[in-house]
Protein backbone atom coordinates (compact mmCIF):
# COMPACT_ATOMS: atom_id res chain seq x y z
CA UNK A 1 0.00 0.00 0.00
CA UNK A 2 1.18 3.65 -0.18
CA UNK A 3 3.23 5.03 2.09
CA UNK A 4 0.70 8.36 3.61
CA UNK A 5 3.73 9.24 6.34
CA UNK A 6 3.59 12.61 6.04
CA UNK A 7 6.57 14.85 6.87
CA UNK A 8 5.58 18.73 6.82
CA UNK A 9 7.92 21.14 7.75
CA UNK A 10 9.62 18.39 10.04
CA UNK A 11 6.29 17.50 11.57
CA UNK A 12 5.71 13.87 11.28
CA UNK A 13 2.20 12.57 10.87
CA UNK A 14 1.41 8.88 10.59
CA UNK A 15 -1.31 10.75 7.59
CA UNK A 16 -1.56 13.48 6.07
CA UNK A 17 -5.18 13.80 7.25
CA UNK A 18 -5.48 16.86 10.08
CA UNK A 19 -8.09 18.01 12.16
CA UNK A 20 -8.58 21.84 11.80
CA UNK A 21 -8.29 24.54 14.47
CA UNK A 22 -12.09 24.66 15.19
CA UNK A 23 -14.43 23.03 18.28
CA UNK A 24 -13.57 19.49 17.43
CA UNK A 25 -10.36 20.63 18.98
CA UNK A 26 -11.41 22.37 22.19
CA UNK A 27 -11.30 19.78 24.34
CA UNK A 28 -8.54 16.35 25.49
CA UNK A 29 -11.33 14.14 25.16
CA UNK A 30 -11.97 15.16 21.46
CA UNK A 31 -8.53 14.89 20.25
CA UNK A 32 -8.06 11.91 22.04
CA UNK A 33 -11.12 10.04 20.43
CA UNK A 34 -10.26 11.59 16.87
CA UNK A 35 -6.24 9.95 17.51
CA UNK A 36 -7.92 6.90 18.25
CA UNK A 37 -10.24 7.43 15.03
CA UNK A 38 -7.27 7.37 13.16
CA UNK A 39 -6.76 11.31 12.60
CA UNK A 40 -2.87 12.41 11.57
CA UNK A 41 -2.91 15.09 13.67
CA UNK A 42 -4.83 18.34 14.57
CA UNK A 43 -4.47 21.63 15.31
CA UNK A 44 -5.92 22.64 18.55
CA UNK A 45 -8.45 25.77 18.81
CA UNK A 46 -7.24 28.82 19.35
CA UNK A 47 -5.79 29.92 22.43
CA UNK A 48 -5.43 33.09 23.73
CA UNK A 49 -3.92 34.79 26.73
CA UNK A 50 -5.59 35.12 29.89
CA UNK A 51 -7.06 39.12 30.56
CA UNK A 52 -10.18 39.96 29.46
CA UNK A 53 -12.38 37.08 29.05
CA UNK A 54 -13.95 35.34 25.83
CA UNK A 55 -17.36 34.80 26.34
CA UNK A 56 -19.30 32.98 23.89
CA UNK A 57 -23.23 33.00 22.97
CA UNK A 58 -25.59 31.25 25.28
CA UNK A 59 -27.75 30.55 22.15
CA UNK A 60 -27.06 28.94 18.69
CA UNK A 61 -23.53 29.29 17.20
CA UNK A 62 -24.43 27.63 13.91
CA UNK A 63 -26.19 28.27 10.40
CA UNK A 64 -26.31 25.92 7.99
CA UNK A 65 -26.86 25.27 4.17
CA UNK A 66 -28.56 22.50 3.17
CA UNK A 67 -28.66 20.98 -0.49
CA UNK A 68 -31.73 19.46 -1.70
CA UNK A 69 -31.34 16.45 0.09
CA UNK A 70 -30.76 17.96 3.42
CA UNK A 71 -27.03 16.95 2.82
CA UNK A 72 -24.91 19.90 4.77
CA UNK A 73 -23.26 21.94 2.07
CA UNK A 74 -21.95 24.62 4.53
CA UNK A 75 -21.72 25.74 8.21
CA UNK A 76 -21.76 29.52 8.98
CA UNK A 77 -20.27 29.60 12.55
CA UNK A 78 -20.44 32.58 14.93
CA UNK A 79 -18.35 30.82 17.85
CA UNK A 80 -15.31 32.59 19.10
CA UNK A 81 -11.60 31.36 20.51
CA UNK A 82 -11.50 28.72 22.96
CA UNK A 83 -13.23 30.31 26.02
CA UNK A 84 -11.91 27.60 28.32
CA UNK A 85 -8.42 28.65 30.96
CA UNK A 86 -4.85 29.02 28.83
CA UNK A 87 -3.59 26.61 31.85
CA UNK A 88 -6.34 23.91 31.33
CA UNK A 89 -6.00 24.00 27.80
CA UNK A 90 -2.04 23.76 27.99
CA UNK A 91 -1.99 20.78 30.68
CA UNK A 92 -4.45 18.76 27.85
CA UNK A 93 -2.18 19.19 24.93
CA UNK A 94 0.59 18.29 26.87
CA UNK A 95 -1.09 15.40 28.23
CA UNK A 96 -1.99 14.25 24.76
CA UNK A 97 1.09 14.58 23.25
CA UNK A 98 2.78 12.87 25.66
CA UNK A 99 0.60 9.31 25.11
CA UNK A 100 0.40 9.63 20.85
CA UNK A 101 4.08 10.81 20.39
CA UNK A 102 3.51 9.79 16.41
CA UNK A 103 0.73 12.37 16.16
CA UNK A 104 1.26 15.92 15.03
CA UNK A 105 0.09 18.25 17.71
CA UNK A 106 -0.15 22.60 16.55
CA UNK A 107 -1.13 24.78 18.84
CA UNK A 108 -3.58 27.91 16.94
CA UNK A 109 -2.93 31.08 18.80
CA UNK A 110 -4.59 34.25 18.53
CA UNK A 111 -3.81 37.34 21.01
CA UNK A 112 -3.10 40.96 20.81
CA UNK A 113 -1.43 42.53 18.02
CA UNK A 114 1.79 43.78 19.81
CA UNK A 115 5.10 42.15 20.80
CA UNK A 116 4.61 41.60 24.64
CA UNK A 117 1.71 39.95 24.44
CA UNK A 118 2.99 37.49 21.26
CA UNK A 119 6.35 36.69 23.75
CA UNK A 120 3.97 35.95 26.71
CA UNK A 121 1.88 33.42 25.30
CA UNK A 122 4.89 31.45 22.95
CA UNK A 123 7.23 31.41 26.62
CA UNK A 124 3.66 30.01 27.75
CA UNK A 125 3.43 27.04 25.42
CA UNK A 126 6.84 26.18 24.91
CA UNK A 127 6.96 22.82 27.54
CA UNK A 128 3.58 21.74 26.22
CA UNK A 129 5.60 19.47 23.53
CA UNK A 130 3.71 20.28 20.78
CA UNK A 131 4.95 20.23 17.16
CA UNK A 132 4.22 23.66 15.96
CA UNK A 133 2.04 26.76 16.03
CA UNK A 134 -0.51 27.94 14.03
CA UNK A 135 -1.08 31.64 13.54
CA UNK A 136 -4.76 32.29 12.94
CA UNK A 137 -5.06 35.14 10.56
CA UNK A 138 -8.19 34.44 9.46
CA UNK A 139 -10.93 34.12 11.85
CA UNK A 140 -13.39 37.12 10.44
CA UNK A 141 -16.10 37.84 13.49
CA UNK A 142 -15.81 38.42 17.20
CA UNK A 143 -11.68 38.77 17.27
CA UNK A 144 -11.20 40.69 14.28
CA UNK A 145 -13.92 43.57 16.02
CA UNK A 146 -10.69 43.68 18.96
CA UNK A 147 -7.84 43.78 16.20
CA UNK A 148 -7.50 40.01 15.71
CA UNK A 149 -8.05 37.28 13.20
CA UNK A 150 -8.88 38.76 9.48
CA UNK A 151 -7.91 42.18 10.89
CA UNK A 152 -4.41 41.48 10.96
CA UNK A 153 -4.45 39.05 8.44
CA UNK A 154 -5.44 41.68 5.98
CA UNK A 155 -2.55 43.95 6.43
CA UNK A 156 0.20 42.14 4.89
CA UNK A 157 2.55 44.40 7.01
CA UNK A 158 1.03 42.87 10.14
CA UNK A 159 1.29 39.58 9.01
CA UNK A 160 4.92 39.85 8.59
CA UNK A 161 5.48 41.87 11.56
CA UNK A 162 3.63 39.22 13.87
CA UNK A 163 5.28 36.45 12.08
CA UNK A 164 8.56 37.76 13.04
CA UNK A 165 7.91 38.07 16.39
CA UNK A 166 6.55 34.18 16.44
CA UNK A 167 10.39 32.93 14.48
CA UNK A 168 11.72 35.37 16.97
CA UNK A 169 10.82 34.02 20.39
CA UNK A 170 9.57 30.55 19.58
CA UNK A 171 11.92 27.68 18.51
CA UNK A 172 8.35 25.90 16.86
CA UNK A 173 7.55 25.57 13.22
CA UNK A 174 5.72 28.43 12.53
CA UNK A 175 2.10 27.79 10.13
CA UNK A 176 0.43 31.20 8.94
CA UNK A 177 -3.22 30.72 8.76
CA UNK A 178 -4.56 32.68 5.68
CA UNK A 179 -7.96 34.66 5.44
CA UNK A 180 -10.01 34.37 2.43
CA UNK A 181 -11.62 37.84 2.81
CA UNK A 182 -8.89 39.53 0.39
CA UNK A 183 -8.45 40.55 -2.70
CA UNK A 184 -5.49 38.90 -3.27
CA UNK A 185 -4.17 35.89 -1.00
CA UNK A 186 -0.92 35.79 -2.87
CA UNK A 187 0.17 39.16 -0.66
CA UNK A 188 -0.50 38.03 2.49
CA UNK A 189 1.62 34.34 1.58
CA UNK A 190 4.15 37.04 0.59
CA UNK A 191 4.15 38.53 3.91
CA UNK A 192 4.31 35.67 5.93
CA UNK A 193 7.35 34.40 4.00
CA UNK A 194 9.28 37.42 4.57
CA UNK A 195 8.68 36.94 8.39
CA UNK A 196 10.17 33.64 8.17
CA UNK A 197 7.22 31.16 8.35
CA UNK A 198 7.64 28.07 7.75
CA UNK A 199 4.34 27.32 6.07
CA UNK A 200 0.69 28.69 5.39
CA UNK A 201 -2.27 27.07 5.90
CA UNK A 202 -5.18 28.29 4.36
CA UNK A 203 -8.52 28.89 4.08
CA UNK A 204 -9.81 30.29 7.21
CA UNK A 205 -13.90 30.78 7.00
CA UNK A 206 -15.38 32.87 4.22
CA UNK A 207 -17.44 35.93 5.57
CA UNK A 208 -21.05 35.35 5.76
CA UNK A 209 -24.48 36.05 6.47
CA UNK A 210 -26.03 32.19 5.77
CA UNK A 211 -29.55 32.88 5.62
CA UNK A 212 -32.42 35.06 7.22
CA UNK A 213 -35.34 34.26 10.00
CA UNK A 214 -38.51 35.94 7.54
CA UNK A 215 -40.42 35.76 10.84
CA UNK A 216 -37.77 37.41 13.13
CA UNK A 217 -36.50 39.16 9.98
CA UNK A 218 -32.74 38.84 11.95
CA UNK A 219 -29.72 36.80 10.51
CA UNK A 220 -29.16 33.07 11.36
CA UNK A 221 -28.15 31.72 13.84
CA UNK A 222 -30.56 34.84 15.94
CA UNK A 223 -29.18 35.35 19.28
CA UNK A 224 -32.21 37.38 21.22
CA UNK A 225 -33.86 38.52 17.86
CA UNK A 226 -30.64 39.43 16.34
CA UNK A 227 -27.77 38.16 14.08
CA UNK A 228 -23.98 38.45 12.93
CA UNK A 229 -22.03 37.77 9.84
CA UNK A 230 -20.11 34.54 10.87
CA UNK A 231 -17.56 32.61 9.05
CA UNK A 232 -18.65 30.30 7.04
CA UNK A 233 -16.95 26.97 5.82
CA UNK A 234 -17.75 23.68 4.28
CA UNK A 235 -18.17 21.81 0.53
CA UNK A 236 -19.57 24.67 -0.76
CA UNK A 237 -16.09 27.23 0.31
CA UNK A 238 -13.74 24.06 -1.23
CA UNK A 239 -13.73 25.87 -4.65
CA UNK A 240 -12.69 29.34 -3.59
CA UNK A 241 -10.54 27.28 -1.10
CA UNK A 242 -8.84 25.20 -4.40
CA UNK A 243 -8.37 28.87 -6.25
CA UNK A 244 -6.53 30.49 -3.30
CA UNK A 245 -3.94 27.40 -2.65
CA UNK A 246 -3.52 26.88 -6.21
CA UNK A 247 -2.43 30.89 -6.61
CA UNK A 248 0.39 30.78 -3.89
CA UNK A 249 1.36 27.60 -5.13
CA UNK A 250 2.01 28.70 -8.76
CA UNK A 251 3.58 32.50 -8.22
CA UNK A 252 6.90 32.29 -8.02
CA UNK A 253 7.52 34.04 -4.81
CA UNK A 254 5.95 31.69 -2.68
CA UNK A 255 5.76 28.40 -4.94
CA UNK A 256 8.38 26.87 -2.34
CA UNK A 257 6.23 27.83 0.46
CA UNK A 258 4.52 24.73 1.78
CA UNK A 259 0.84 24.73 1.93
CA UNK A 260 -1.57 22.86 4.56
CA UNK A 261 -4.97 23.03 2.71
CA UNK A 262 -7.84 23.99 4.23
CA UNK A 263 -11.79 24.18 2.68
CA UNK A 264 -14.42 21.39 2.23
CA UNK A 265 -12.30 18.70 2.45
CA UNK A 266 -15.12 15.57 3.03
CA UNK A 267 -13.60 12.54 1.00
CA UNK A 268 -9.69 11.23 0.11
CA UNK A 269 -11.16 12.60 -3.76
CA UNK A 270 -11.00 16.50 -1.89
CA UNK A 271 -8.11 15.54 -0.15
CA UNK A 272 -6.04 14.39 -3.33
CA UNK A 273 -7.15 17.43 -5.40
CA UNK A 274 -5.95 19.57 -2.91
CA UNK A 275 -2.10 17.76 -2.81
CA UNK A 276 -2.65 17.93 -6.77
CA UNK A 277 -2.47 21.80 -6.43
CA UNK A 278 0.60 22.14 -3.67
CA UNK A 279 -0.99 21.21 -0.36
CA UNK A 280 1.50 18.76 2.12
CA UNK A 281 -1.42 18.32 4.22
CA UNK A 282 -4.88 18.72 4.60
CA UNK A 283 -7.06 20.02 7.41
CA UNK A 284 -11.01 19.11 8.09
CA UNK A 285 -13.49 20.51 10.10
CA UNK A 286 -16.77 20.39 8.85
CA UNK A 287 -16.71 16.68 7.37
CA UNK A 288 -15.69 15.81 11.11
CA UNK A 289 -18.86 17.74 12.16
CA UNK A 290 -21.10 16.45 9.98
CA UNK A 291 -20.09 12.74 10.02
CA UNK A 292 -18.48 12.03 13.14
CA UNK A 293 -14.29 11.22 13.47
CA UNK A 294 -14.53 7.91 11.44
CA UNK A 295 -14.86 9.85 8.29
CA UNK A 296 -11.22 9.71 7.82
CA UNK A 297 -11.29 5.82 7.64
CA UNK A 298 -13.22 6.69 4.14
CA UNK A 299 -9.92 8.87 3.42
CA UNK A 300 -7.60 7.36 4.86
CA UNK A 301 -8.80 4.12 2.46
CA UNK A 302 -9.80 5.99 -0.30
CA UNK A 303 -5.78 7.97 -0.73
CA UNK A 304 -4.38 4.56 -0.79
CA UNK A 305 -6.22 2.86 -3.49
CA UNK A 306 -5.91 5.99 -5.61
CA UNK A 307 -2.25 6.24 -5.15
CA UNK A 308 -1.57 2.38 -5.23
CA UNK A 309 -3.96 2.19 -8.64
CA UNK A 310 -2.12 5.37 -10.22
CA UNK A 311 1.43 3.58 -8.98
CA UNK A 312 2.41 6.95 -7.74
CA UNK A 313 3.37 8.04 -4.38
CA UNK A 314 2.05 11.00 -1.99
CA UNK A 315 5.43 13.31 -2.67
CA UNK A 316 4.74 12.80 -6.44
CA UNK A 317 1.01 13.67 -5.94
CA UNK A 318 2.08 16.75 -4.30
CA UNK A 319 1.76 20.54 -6.20
CA UNK A 320 1.29 17.83 -9.79
CA UNK A 321 -1.35 19.84 -11.10
CA UNK A 322 0.06 23.22 -10.90
CA UNK A 323 2.00 23.26 -14.28
CA UNK A 324 -1.39 22.80 -15.70
CA UNK A 325 -3.17 25.93 -13.62
CA UNK A 326 -2.51 28.90 -16.24
CA UNK A 327 -4.09 32.23 -16.77
CA UNK A 328 -7.16 32.19 -19.23
CA UNK A 329 -5.15 34.17 -22.23
CA UNK A 330 -2.32 30.77 -21.93
CA UNK A 331 -6.00 28.34 -23.22
CA UNK A 332 -5.57 26.73 -26.35
CA UNK A 333 -8.82 28.51 -28.51
CA UNK A 334 -8.20 26.27 -31.27
CA UNK A 335 -9.22 23.13 -28.95
CA UNK A 336 -12.86 22.11 -29.77
CA UNK A 337 -15.33 20.03 -28.57
CA UNK A 338 -18.91 19.17 -29.39
CA UNK A 339 -21.92 17.50 -26.61
CA UNK A 340 -23.20 14.52 -27.59
CA UNK A 341 -26.35 12.09 -25.97
CA UNK A 342 -25.64 8.74 -25.25
CA UNK A 343 -29.16 7.43 -26.49
CA UNK A 344 -28.92 4.09 -24.52
CA UNK A 345 -28.76 6.22 -20.99
CA UNK A 346 -30.78 9.41 -21.94
CA UNK A 347 -33.78 9.07 -20.24
CA UNK A 348 -35.92 11.78 -22.13
CA UNK A 349 -36.05 14.05 -19.11
CA UNK A 350 -35.41 17.38 -21.51
CA UNK A 351 -33.60 19.14 -18.49
CA UNK A 352 -30.36 19.17 -21.32
CA UNK A 353 -32.85 20.55 -23.79
CA UNK A 354 -34.76 23.70 -21.48
CA UNK A 355 -31.54 24.61 -20.24
CA UNK A 356 -29.71 24.96 -23.91
CA UNK A 357 -32.68 26.50 -25.59
CA UNK A 358 -33.62 28.78 -22.99
CA UNK A 359 -29.86 29.66 -21.39
CA UNK A 360 -27.40 29.34 -23.63
CA UNK A 361 -26.97 28.59 -27.88
CA UNK A 362 -29.75 26.39 -29.01
CA UNK A 363 -27.73 23.41 -30.01
CA UNK A 364 -29.93 20.79 -28.69
CA UNK A 365 -32.92 19.56 -30.89
CA UNK A 366 -35.85 17.74 -29.36
CA UNK A 367 -37.67 15.45 -32.07
CA UNK A 368 -40.64 12.94 -32.25
CA UNK A 369 -40.74 10.49 -29.28
CA UNK A 370 -38.88 13.05 -26.85
CA UNK A 371 -35.21 12.14 -28.26
CA UNK A 372 -32.88 14.80 -28.69
CA UNK A 373 -30.25 15.37 -30.51
CA UNK A 374 -27.06 18.08 -30.48
CA UNK A 375 -26.91 20.29 -33.41
CA UNK A 376 -23.00 20.43 -33.87
CA UNK A 377 -23.56 23.93 -36.22
CA UNK A 378 -24.91 25.69 -33.10
CA UNK A 379 -22.81 23.84 -30.25
CA UNK A 380 -20.25 26.29 -28.57
CA UNK A 381 -18.88 23.37 -25.91
CA UNK A 382 -20.36 25.30 -23.17
CA UNK A 383 -20.72 22.37 -20.98
CA UNK A 384 -24.01 23.31 -19.50
CA UNK A 385 -26.14 19.98 -20.84
CA UNK A 386 -23.76 17.67 -19.16
CA UNK A 387 -23.56 19.37 -15.94
CA UNK A 388 -27.17 19.47 -15.79
CA UNK A 389 -27.79 15.90 -17.05
CA UNK A 390 -28.92 13.76 -14.32
CA UNK A 391 -27.84 10.96 -15.80
CA UNK A 392 -23.77 10.58 -15.25
CA UNK A 393 -22.03 10.39 -18.68
CA UNK A 394 -25.34 10.32 -20.78
CA UNK A 395 -23.67 13.70 -22.71
CA UNK A 396 -20.35 13.88 -23.04
CA UNK A 397 -17.82 16.01 -24.71
CA UNK A 398 -15.86 14.60 -27.81
CA UNK A 399 -12.62 16.25 -28.71
CA UNK A 400 -12.87 17.28 -32.72
CA UNK A 401 -9.96 16.31 -34.21
CA UNK A 402 -7.23 18.36 -36.37
CA UNK A 403 -8.31 18.80 -39.82
CA UNK A 404 -11.89 18.17 -38.69
CA UNK A 405 -14.20 20.53 -39.68
CA UNK A 406 -15.99 22.87 -36.63
CA UNK A 407 -19.64 23.52 -38.74
CA UNK A 408 -20.04 26.16 -36.29
CA UNK A 409 -17.39 28.53 -37.60
CA UNK A 410 -17.07 25.99 -41.06
CA UNK A 411 -13.09 26.33 -40.32
CA UNK A 412 -10.58 23.42 -39.85
CA UNK A 413 -9.62 22.51 -36.23
CA UNK A 414 -6.44 24.15 -36.08
CA UNK A 415 -2.73 21.98 -35.22
CA UNK A 416 -1.38 24.92 -33.25
CA UNK A 417 0.29 23.41 -29.95
CA UNK A 418 1.69 26.75 -28.91
CA UNK A 419 -1.64 28.80 -29.14
CA UNK A 420 -0.40 31.56 -26.31
CA UNK A 421 2.31 32.85 -29.41
CA UNK A 422 0.16 32.10 -32.73
CA UNK A 423 -0.63 35.79 -34.62
CA UNK A 424 -4.15 34.42 -34.91
CA UNK A 425 -4.66 34.72 -31.06
CA UNK A 426 -6.27 37.79 -30.22
CA UNK A 427 -4.29 37.47 -26.79
CA UNK A 428 -1.45 36.76 -27.64
CA UNK A 429 2.10 37.32 -25.53
CA UNK A 430 5.67 37.10 -27.16
CA UNK A 431 7.11 33.90 -27.13
CA UNK A 432 10.05 34.67 -24.36
CA UNK A 433 7.06 35.52 -22.00
CA UNK A 434 4.52 32.31 -22.26
CA UNK A 435 4.66 29.75 -19.77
Amino acid sequence: MADLRSNFIGIKSPNPFWLASAPPTDKEVNVRRAFEAGWGGVVWKTLGLEGPPVVNVNGPRYGVVYGADRRVLGINNIELITDRPLEVNLREIKSVKRDYPDRAVIISLMVPCDEVSWKSILAAIEDTGADGVELNFGCPHGMAERGMGSAVGQVPEYIEMVTRWVKQYSRMPCIVKLTPNITDVRKPAEAALRGGADAVSLINTVNSITSVDLDLFAPEPTIDGKGSHGGFCGPAVKPIALNMVAEIARNPETARLPISGIGGVTTWRDAAEFMALGAGTVQVCTAAMTYGFKVVEEMISGLHDYLDSREMTMDQLIGRAIPNVTDWRYLNLNYTTKAQIDQDLCISCGRCYAACEDTSHQAINMGPGRVFTVNDAECVACNLCVDVCPVENCITMRELEVGEIDERTGRKVAPYANWTTHPNNPMAVPADAAE
